[in-house]
């Protein structure tokens, strides 16, 4: 089963970059965050040609949201309000076979590394804080995936120097995602697959990516418990997606598993 995430900056302004991307690729299920689309609006035509006939979203209009779109059979059983404010930033579902998938999109935080001066860097180590709680009690094999607005290595981002400054890279939030991380064990299948320091990056600014200075970042996660981290057989990202016409800022990433 082949299981990708990506974080598509609008879902009905890349409708066809997700079609290419569908039948290119074949992933049994997708994972998208920042569908930038409510609920009702959501393109259901093409995914239901392709064979997606499963689809879960959690939309709102104009910002944020989520969806998981899949060919194999699914159960929706959770929207967790993690920014506790109402925003749809989470669904997850159980898989046919029994896997839990949790599709995930956790804020940026804004410019400003200091909760004091920028009440949105704070809503961020704040919804980590909250996920962290639910990551404690996790009982059943589980694939979280994502866009986590975190680059946690220092191999994660061009310049490990220049951005320790910068929201997406800071200590405190790099703290904050590993007290997430050990709260479960969580198995990072990017790093698995790609070795620290191998270049691993899933986002490039709309700025600096046409300078060709490879700026990148590894923001994009997935992430398996540790009993389901040994059925993962490969992990890739698909960096070929950047190039396409009005491309998404993020590019999608792909884990294979024998279930």
């Amino acid at each position: 089963m082949k299981i990708a995430t990506w974080n598509i900056n609008s879902v009905r302004l890349r409708i066809d970059q997700v079609e290419r991307f569908l039948t290119e690729h074949a992933p049994d299920v997708l994972c998208l965050q920042e569908i930038k689309v409510a609920e009702n609006l959501f393109p259901h035509e093409m995914f239901e040609r392709l064979g997606y006939t499963h689809r879960a979203i959690h939309g709102q209009k104009g910002y944020h949201g989520v969806a998981t779109v899949s060919k194999v059979p699914f159960t929706e059983f959770s929207r967790h309000d993690w920014q506790d404010n109402g925003e749809a930033r989470h669904v997850g579902v159980e898989l046919q076979g029994g896997m839990i998938l949790e599709n995930v999109y956790i804020p940026a935080g804004g410019d400003i590394a200091d909760r004091e001066l920028n009440p949105k860097f704070g809503q961020k180590l704040d919804f980590l804080g909250r996920m962290t709680e639910w990551a404690d009690k996790i009982d059943r094999p589980t694939l979280i995936v994502g866009d986590f607005n975190i680059a946690p290595l220092e191999c994660d981002v061009y310049n490990h120097k220049a951005l320790i400054k910068v929201v997406s890279h800071t200590p405190i939030e790099v703290e904050t995602l590993n007290r997430f991380k050990d709260a479960h064990g969580w198995v990072d299948l990017g790093r698995q697959f790609i070795p620290a320091p191998e270049r691993n990056y899933s986002w490039w600014s709309y700025r600096s990516y046409w300078r060709n200075k490879d700026q990148g970042r590894r923001l994009d996660h997935m992430w398996a418990s540790p009993d389901l981290a040994p059925q993962a057989k490969g992990h890739w990202f698909v960096e070929e997606t950047r190039k396409w016409e009005q491309p998404s800022d993020h590019i999608p990433l792909i884990t294979e598993f024998d279930l």
